[in-house]
């Protein structure tokens, strides 16, 4: 049996961080991990000693890895049960800033906290499967276009536009800027509307254009279609609260911005990520699939 190479080994967080952002999900990025490191191993001797940046390979395997993902889950979202929305995160771990490659023009740079966002991650899920590999790759890890290429199957100069496209997408969606600090506030007030069940307040710090997207993956029920408009939202949420008052709410950070986690019982039943724009609401991600909520779920 081959031992693991301690130096590779210390290439996994950055491979995990890349291909979370690229598939949205956990659980498949660290199996694109699993199996780029298979097939590292499985190579002879020779063929990974003539590999001069066994990283540089790895990174590359793993791309295109996630850019096949990337095609065959368009026709399984396909046939998902209602709105599909990527694996929420709990607090950060190590992997999660891991550090990026390279260099890439200042103007065209995205920081690793900005690209863990809900928010972000939901445009990056509206790119096709080569605008989110060109894009994540040069302006989140900062590969140039050349190496991106290599991954992507074409040319850099068509990489560069590809990784364009997805910007201006990005661009467009981006709400202004607001720290932490104002959006866990604006999240407490919710929280606290939701619990004294106030439908007034609840109103009043959503925007009245809100949007509520759920995701039960046809495993438990959530509204298949998202809710819209600030009195729809705030009604929906009293109904939750009529329908299941045993719910607790609790204040966490969802890929690292605050958020809420509704528990029963002990167990997590639903994480909720939010969009905040100066002091309203403009858009809130439910997750209720208990297939993406196996981070918030305390071992027993």
């Amino acid at each position: 049996m081959t031992t693991p190479d301690p130096s590779l080994i210390g290439e996994r967080r950055q491979l995990i961080s890349l291909a979370y952002r690229l598939l949205g999900s956990l659980a498949d990025a660290e199996d694109v991990v699993q199996e780029t490191y298979a097939r590292w191993y499985a190579m002879p001797d020779e063929e990974r000693q003539a590999i001069e940046v066994p990283a540089a390979w790895l990174t590359k395997v793993a791309g295109r890895i996630c850019l096949d993902l990337l095609g065959s889950a368009r026709a399984r979202r396909e046939r998902y049960v209602g709105e599909w929305i990527p694996e929420p995160l709990p607090e950060r771990t190590d992997w999660i800033t891991a550090g990026s490659a390279g260099s890439a023009d200042p103007a065209d740079r995205v920081t690793l906290d900005e690209s863990l966002s809900m928010a972000f991650l939901v445009v990056v899920e509206s790119m096709t499967p080569a605008e989110r590999v060109a894009f994540i790759l040069h302006d989140v890890f900062r590969y140039p276009f050349a190496e991106v290429a290599e991954i992507v199957g074409r040319t850099p100069a068509a990489c560069r536009q590809l990784a364009s496209s997805a910007r201006r997408r990005i661009t467009a969606a981006q709400p202004p800027e607001t720290t932490n600090a104002r959006r866990a506030g604006v999240v407490r007030t919710f929280k606290r509307a939701w619990e004294s069940q106030d439908i007034a307040a609840l109103i009043g710090i959503l925007d009245p254009a809100a949007t509520l997207t759920a995701d039960g993956g046809g495993l438990v029920p959530a509204v298949l279609e998202p809710i819209r408009g600030a009195a729809a939202i705030a009604r929906y949420a009293l109904e939750i609260t009529e329908m299941i008052p045993a719910l607790s709410l609790t204040e966490r950070m969802v890929n690292g911005r605050p958020g809420l986690v509704t528990e029963r019982e002990g167990r997590t039943v639903a994480v909720m990520a939010f969009e905040v724009a100066g002091d309203r609401i403009t858009n809130i991600w439910a997750v209720r699939n208990p297939h993406k909520l196996r981070a918030w779920t305390p071992a027993t």
